[in-house]
């Protein structure tokens, strides 16, 4: 159990790490197309490997440790305490509720049903994807209403703007997920109790 336990917060610290350098990685080839932070980015695919791996426990720690490092390096955009806790904090480790599906992931990748398979990856990156866009609109219509241009609304300013980067980082990170399940599956089911 010792041993589980280590090996759940190597991969908790390796996997958070890993989704801060891909968009760390992003930002810097987005060439801040958005002014108040935000980039199309696969660095959500670590957080739901560690989802699919550990439950939603292992995704929303990794998605915690994703957001802190942002934070900490200060890569982030903040103006207020609360915004950053919104933007950051509570965006990413909801991420980690893809984890909600983790079983059946590890049971469709065990069988090698890769339909079923890509179907509860799709729904879990969604779910997760959706979660973390609620973050990012919350925090989009209380702290940057200001920024929205003369005459839109501040709820259809946040949809955009934090739409026009979520969407893509959804169908690109779903796409390079299933990939990564169809290439090497065994990433998926290497824990057989989900915590």
């Amino acid at each position: 159990m010792k041993k589980n336990n280590t090996l759940f917060l190597v991969e908790v610290a390796i996997f958070g790490a890993l989704g801060y350098l891909l968009d760390l990685l992003a930002g810097i080839l987005s060439l801040k197309i958005w002014a108040q932070g935000g980039s199309i980015t696969i660095s959500m695919v670590p957080v739901f490997i560690m989802a699919f791996r550990w439950g939603i426990k292992g995704g929303i720690l990794s998605g915690f440790i994703l957001g802190l490092l942002q934070i900490v390096t200060g890569q982030l955009f903040g103006i207020d305490p609360v915004q950053i806790f919104l933007d950051y904090i509570v965006a990413f480790a909801a991420l980690g509720f893809a984890g909600v599906v983790a079983k059946q992931v590890a049971t469709t990748a065990r069988e090698d049903n890769i339909k079923k398979l890509v179907l509860y990856v799709s729904i879990a990156s969604f779910l997760g994807c959706l979660l973390r866009f609620l973050a990012h609109y919350a925090a989009g219509v209380i702290y940057f209403g200001y920024l929205a241009p003369e005459g839109q609304a501040v709820w259809l300013y946040s949809l955009l703007y934090n739409g026009s980067f979520m969407l893509p980082s959804f169908i690109i990170s779903t796409i390079v997920t299933v990939l990564l399940i169809k290439t090497v599956p065994r990433i998926f089911t290497f824990n057989n109790s989900i915590v």
